[in-house]
Order: C-alpha cells, then sequence, then structure tokens
C-alpha cells in the first residue's frame, strides 16, 4: 500500500496492531486478526516529509511517529480511526527516532539538530497547573540533552530497567546518559555516564576493531531482579568486548 520505501514497523503492545511508515509521509495502521490476515484500518497523513520511525506506548494503543517535518506526532484510536491528537515542535531539523519510557509517561527524541529533547505527558487537572486542551493531555517539553553530540543523533532508546538512555551518533559513538538521582521530575537533569567509540582500521591484509570507552560511574544503585542475582558480574571493558565479538562475526574481527 505504501507508495515509497517502508522506513520503519512496530508492534503494539497486544500483538493485534501494527504500525509503519513511509518516505510517502504516511503511517499506516494495519490490524491483525485470528487467521493473520492483516488489514489496514487507518492511514494517517498527518506529517508534511517523509515518516522516519514509529513506536508504540509500552501499555496503551498510543503511537508515536519521527518525521523529515521535525516533528513528532502522537496518534490514538477515536470513534473507530485513527487520529492525530499531539504535535510536539521544538527540534530544528530532521526528527529520525523516539521512545518511551518505562513508564509511557516520558518520551524522547532525536534529531538532526544534534539534540535530545525529553517530554513529559501532562494530564487534565494535572498538579503542575501545564494546561490542556479538553480531555487530551499535553505533551511539553521538560529537558533537552545538546552539546554532547557532534553529528546527527540517529537513534534512541530507554532501558526499561534502569532508567538510563542511549543515543547513537552519526560522529561514531554511542552515548548513555543517566538521569541525576536529585532532580525534579519536572525539570530531569541527566549526566553522560558512558561515552564508547567503536573505530576500525586496517592491520595488514585485515581489519582492527578498537574499543575507546569512557564511564563515570553514578552513585546510584538499582535492585537486581531475583533471576538475574545469580548472573555473573561483568566489568564494563569486559562488556564491551562481549559487545563487540556480537557485533562483529570473529572472523571479521580475526
Amino acid at each position: 500500500g505504501h507508495e515509497n520505501e517502508v522506513k520503519s514497523v512496530a508492534w503494539a503492545p497486544s500483538g493485534t496492531l501494527l504500525a509503519t511508515c513511509s518516505r510517502d509521509k504516511s503511517v499506516w495502521v494495519w490490524e491483525v486478526d485470528e487467521e493473520e490476515e492483516y488489514e489496514c484500518v487507518s492511514v494517517l497523513n498527518s506529517h508534511t516529509q517523509d515518516v522516519k520511525h514509529v513506536v508504540w506506548h509500552p501499555n496503551q494503543e498510543l503511537l508515536a511517529s519521527a518525521s523529515y517535518d521535525d516533528t513528532v506526532k502522537l496518534y490514538h484510536e477515536e470513534e473507530d480511526d485513527w487520529v492525530c491528537c499531539a504535535t510536539l515542535e521544538g527540534h530544528e531539523s530532521t526528527v529520525w527516532s523516539v521512545a518511551f519510557d518505562r513508564s509511557g509517561e516520558r518520551l524522547a527524541s532525536c534529531s538532526d539538530d544534534k539534540t535530545v529533547r525529553i517530554w513529559h505527558r501532562y494530564k487534565p487537572g494535572n498538579e503542575e497547573g501545564v494546561a490542556c486542551s479538553g480531555t487530551d493531555p499535553t505533551w511539553k517539553c521538560v529537558c533537552n540533552l545538546s552539546g554532547y553530540h557532534t553529528r546527527t543523533i540517529y537513534d534512541v532508546a530507554w532501558c526499561h530497567l534502569t532508567g538510563a538512555l542511549a543515543t547513537a551518533c552519526g560522529d561514531d559513538a554511542i552515548r548513555v546518559f543517566e538521569e541525576s538521582a536529585s532532580s525534579d521530575p519536572q525539570q530531569p537533569t541527566f549526566g553522560l555516564a558512558a561515552h564508547i567509540l567503536l573505530s576500525l582500521c586496517r592491520n595488514g591484509p585485515g581489519w582492527a576493531v578498537t574499543l575507546h570507552c569512557s564511564a563515570s560511574v553514578l552513585k546510584t544503585s538499582v535492585e537486581a531482579e531475583p533471576s538475574r542475582k545469580k548472573r555473573p558480574r561483568v566489568s564494563f571493558s569486559r562488556h564491551m568486548s562481549l559487545m563487540a565479538r556480537a557485533v562483529f562475526p570473529v572472523s571479521f574481527l580475526e
């Protein structure tokens, strides 16, 4: 059904809805029935440029999309049809990716403008006094991570266990941010916890892989799940070595 490159796909938590987005500027919502037949139930044309990424809320049928038109849009079902219920503006260039945190109350977006924005959802009648239109919540930017990246940020991901935020950047680096334990939830502050740079260089007839890692250990603790407590601990450097092995085939590393 799409008329150009399909950029991203995402399953809803229920597993009965699939969202797709395309360079044709549209977002499609597909419904999967018991016989595994796929039917398009809505075509959303809210964006004015190609759509780069779609993601579902972790426990609600709320969909978010990122676009070349510099915006993030959110959608929900209303009277048997899907509609755009919010437009998040603030980025100055293409928004490449979006990600919800574990609670679904915050959304992170990353952009060609080299920043990451954190958006918080405020429901009608909230204690903070943030104005809402009717019964729809308002999404407000509460944090802007700038100055850390030197090129386009292509992807962003929340850790649903620790709350850490990771980014993938065009400057060849991965960065991990941790929220300060003393920060105000309405104005959160994030610090750079790890900076991972992977470089490749010629080594005779083959290639050599070099991992440059720097990390600051924050004074926070996370209670491990019972299933995780018996697992052996792995040092940060060892973890990075294992990660390189996972990303690159052994034959390539050799």
